[in-house]
């Protein structure tokens, strides 16, 4: 039996998917690492593991919101096993803090560099380690070349990388899959009950490759992302980060 036309044009998109850096999604397992409507804005809804995330902030508040959203990807990478390294010049997580998201602090070895020009080539030689599940890079400058040659590494290797970029005041050009920008908001309480309700963020996928950017408004709760308002998807077919 011939191919059809519509059978052939699949074929292609799948091809094109798979040569650009992203690996077809495996039986049986969960490709969206539990962000659900989100996941809507990739080829095929599948989180492009395998692959370089930027995530943008311009002050400590940005910052904390954007680790915090990491904490929560980093928690469904560790289920299959792995390390991750948490990879900075300043670092500015609270280990315990990742508790609140699922993440044994245990299961993240951190490394401080001491010279701030170092913290991309250390990021580069962590993400060949075949072993490491997730690699989160903190550092303020990326050039095009350097994402560049992050993303090389991956492609070989397979493993997940997230560049915080902190106190960006304007966006350059990377080669990065995606590229991210999270705000905190305030919490939604319960109805007479003090305190502070659960993690709420507005989320932005600025850029994504082959899918569709959009915001959301996120909140974590109960272990997994929960997504509050009807996603807002950009009607474009192919954004390059």
């Amino acid at each position: 039996m011939q191919p059809t036309k519509q059978d052939i044009i699949s074929k292609l998109r799948q091809d094109m998917i798979r040569w650009e850096g992203f690996r077809p999604p495996q039986p049986g397992t969960n490709n969206d690492l539990g962000l659900g409507p989100v996941a809507a804005a990739f080829p095929d809804g599948v989180f492009p593991t395998g692959a370089i995330h930027e995530f943008i902030s311009n002050s400590p508040e940005a910052t904390a919101a954007c680790g915090g959203f990491i904490a929560g990807l980093v928690q469904k990478l560790l289920s299959d096993g792995g390390a991750c390294l948490w990879i900075s010049y300043t670092r500015r997580i609270y280990p315990p803090a990742l508790k609140l998201f699922g993440v044994d602090p245990d299961r993240v070895i951190f490394v401080d560099v001491p010279m701030q020009k170092d913290v991309l080539w250390v990021t580069e030689e962590a993400l060949k380690c075949e072993g490491v599940a997730t690699v989160i890079c903190e550092t303020k400058d990326l050039s095009f070349t350097e994402s560049q040659r992050l993303q090389l590494a991956v492609e070989k290797s397979h493993v997940t990388g997230f560049i915080l970029r902190k106190d960006v005041k304007k966006a350059n050009t990377t080669a990065c899959v995606t590229r991210w920008q999270i705000r905190p908001m305030r919490s939604q309480l319960r109805t007479g009950m003090p305190g502070v309700g659960h993690p709420r963020w507005q989320v932005e996928l600025l850029k994504v490759r082959n899918g569709r950017p959009g915001s959301w408004i996120v909140e974590w709760k109960k272990q997994s992302f929960q997504t509050i308002v009807t996603p807002q998807i950009k009607e474009q077919t192919r954004q390059y980060a």
